[in-house]
């Protein structure tokens, strides 16, 4: 135990695996295939789900391309960029870089050297050692992974909204789902149709039609005007009982007052910066009950817990995906991934190791403690402990999502 702690202390401290060789590890090209086959057999059991699952793996990419790219700009020596963790499944050097892949598709890493004073780094290289670069340019190389994140939410969000909408109250109720042999399908009424009003009362959403039908009694009369074609109909509908609330009228219909609406460019650009707002304020609540081990064990006890903050992972994110994609099609998923990447990006600069985001608080403490020519360097064996920890509550999370997400399926 001491040796695999030791190990995982030195590769928090170090950003990366220390070990650089172009070979196979043991196992890794068979773990490798067994990655392939299920994104294979997702493929074919759920091509929306298997979509999202690439897009995600993309934006993972584009991360690290983030910190690469801005540590190649500052002058900072980079020597691995892997996608993926666990054993090797292949890599090459080309110049002072390994490049690979390994096993398990959870995440990604770039090591840049000398991260802190705990990473070793030959005398040559400490010029260009993270550790001895100005705070801005660490700042900006720490945080480049979670802006890239940030730039493709507003770029999916902005060209989907462009492209192919928003989707948005349309102000119009639209029937998407009907009892079969129910009060409006015996009247005539079918899916596509829009309930324009009830008993003269005009119909805008879901909800009014909801509260005006239930305002009335089983077996009332009720004259409903739809449109169908662009043509305006009306029929009268006797209701039936509510199955759920006695006495209570009920229509038989489930109706959509959503839809996709296309944007002007210039607002497409603006809904885009704002929508990357709210999903990062939503996320910032997000996180902090996502590392709240009490919530994810009253979810294991309660099944009738809300699914808004219940734990969630790529396998429950995926089931979603697949209803998405089936009913919206590429924008859906698109908007999806664009959240996705919101809440990643939020996640990551928690402020605390092994996030971005306690990289980043350390160069923030360091700055304030280098004072008068002075350079302050933190002892990052202190913080090791408390990233162990961190490490343990993110494998609680996965693995308390991922139980309930095969045994309470969220699609």
């Amino acid at each position: 135990m001491s040796d695999w702690y030791q190990k995982m202390r030195t590769e928090i401290a170090a950003g990366g695996g220390l070990v650089e060789k172009d070979v196979v590890s043991p196992g890794g090209r068979a773990t490798g295939l067994v990655m392939l086959g299920l994104l294979g057999w997702l493929a074919w059991a759920s091509p929306w789900a298997f979509v999202f699952v690439v897009g995600l793996l993309v934006s993972v990419f584009l991360h690290e391309v983030g910190h690469w790219s801005t540590a190649r700009l500052t002058g900072m020596k980079v020597t691995q960029f892997f996608m993926g963790f666990g054993p090797r499944v292949w890599s090459r050097r080309r110049g002072e870089i390994e490049w690979g892949v390994r096993a398990l598709p959870l995440g990604a890493f770039v090591r840049i050297i000398g991260m802190n004073n705990l990473d070793e780094v030959e005398p040559a290289d400490e010029p260009r050692a993270y550790r001895s670069k100005s705070f801005p340019r660490r700042l900006l190389v720490i945080t480049a992974g979670s802006l890239m994140h940030m730039v493709i939410a507003f770029v999916l969000f902005a060209g989907v909204y462009a492209t192919a909408g928003k989707e948005q109250n349309t102000g119009v109720a639209v029937v998407r789902d009907i009892v079969v042999d129910g009060p409006a399908q015996r009247a005539g009424i079918t899916l596509g149709d829009e309930i324009v009003s009830i008993d003269g009362n005009p119909i805008s959403s879901y909800e009014t039609l909801v509260e005006v039908v239930r305002a009335r009694r089983a077996g009332d009369i009720v004259r409903v005007v739809y449109d169908r074609d662009d043509v305006e109909r009306s029929v009268d509908v006797e209701l039936a009982g509510n199955p759920s609330i006695v006495g209570v009228g009920y229509l038989g219909v489930a109706a959509d007052d959503w839809g996709w609406e296309r944007l002007a460019l210039p607002d497409a650009l603006w809904q885009g910066v704002a929508d990357i707002g709210t999903m990062a304020g939503r996320s910032v609540t997000g996180v902090v009950q996502a590392l709240n081990p009490v919530n994810s064990l009253r979810h294991l006890t309660d099944d009738t817990g809300s699914i808004e903050n219940r734990p969630v992972t790529v396998v429950g994110i995926s089931q979603i995906s697949s209803d998405v994609g089936r009913f919206d099609g590429l924008k859906g998923i698109l908007v999806l991934l664009a959240s996705i990447n919101v809440f990643v990006g939020v996640f990551n600069m928690f402020p605390l190791l092994p996030f971005d985001g306690g990289h980043a608080a350390i160069a923030v403490y360091e700055r304030i403690r280098s004072r008068g020519g002075r350079v302050y360097r933190a002892d990052i064996s202190k913080m090791v402990p408390v990233a162990t920890t961190v490490i343990a509550l993110l494998a609680v999370l996965m693995l308390t999502g991922l139980w309930l997400d095969i045994t309470r399926p969220l699609g």
